[in-house]
């Protein structure tokens, strides 16, 4: 059975933000991107090493949203209930309470957008939770190769914009529609549904078929585990730290 890593979300900031600092120089050669926005390269000292995948997708704002959190002084991008950018980083998120009340229905949320797609049938771009520290790891990217399981040999750049306070080493929680709520639930209020109905809490929707039940901003992003990802169910995978590709930071707003 799949099953999702329930992801942990704070209140509020928890650290000092500073002004907007600029990673250090790439190293050269390595990764594996391609050319314009979707190149990227081995990020020189980055973390590396082998890692463990869940899946998840509860609507609520990652923690990387917190400007706070990041060490960059802004934050992951996040949006209104009806999916539009918001400007204020610490309105507060949809689970947890905490912070500025926003537009709207005044909280925060994943953005619709910030599901995964396909570069290629060899590589994904996309985005997770991971356990390594906010201020320094906020808004990094890692490339993930899979090492078993059907997806085995493809790869998918992914950047932390969550941490989750019960990951274990090394896990990599892919954001994927349907793949589980977790712990959390701010579909319902984003929704206006019952977000219980999207498949099994841990695990999400069992098949592409499935995936119809979530609203239409959200299936291409739940269909994509059973097309690119080849239903692959919580792979491992050898991972390294990249720079950030272009096509996923002119989606987060963020990167180091």
């Amino acid at each position: 059975m799949a099953w999702s890593c329930a992801t942990w979300f704070k209140d509020g900031p928890t650290g000092a933000s500073g002004a907007p600092t600029s990673p250090p120089p790439p190293a050269g050669g390595g990764g594996g991107g391609g050319a314009g926005d979707t190149a990227y390269v081995d990020y020189a000292g980055g973390r590396q090493g082998t890692a463990s995948t869940t899946r998840y997708w509860d609507c609520c704002k990652p923690s990387c949203g917190w400007s706070g959190n990041t060490g960059l002084g802004v934050g992951s991008r996040t949006c209104t209930k009806s999916g539009q950018t918001l400007s204020d980083a610490n309105v507060k998120n949809a689970c947890s309470g905490g912070g500025d009340t926003g537009p709207e229905d005044g909280n925060a949320y994943t953005c619709t957008d910030a599901t995964p797609w396909a570069v290629n049938d060899g590589l994904a771009f996309g985005f997770a939770a991971a356990p390594f520290p906010e201020s320094t790891e906020c808004c990094a990217c890692y490339e993930l190769t899979f090492t078993d399981g059907p997806a085995t040999g493809k790869k998918m750049v992914v950047q932390k914009v969550n941490t989750g306070g019960d990951l274990g080493s090394n896990q990599f929680d892919l954001q994927i529609p349907g793949g589980g709520l977790g712990i959390f639930d701010g579909c319902s209020a984003q929704f206006g549904v019952d977000a219980n109905t999207w498949g099994q809490r841990y695990g999400g929707v069992s098949s592409a078929d499935g995936c119809s039940v979530l609203p239409a901003a959200l299936q291409d992003g739940c269909r994509f585990r059973f097309g690119w990802f080849k239903g692959a169910n919580n792979p491992g995978a050898s991972f390294k730290r990249v720079t950030c590709p272009q096509a996923i930071v002119a989606k987060s707003a963020c990167s180091r």
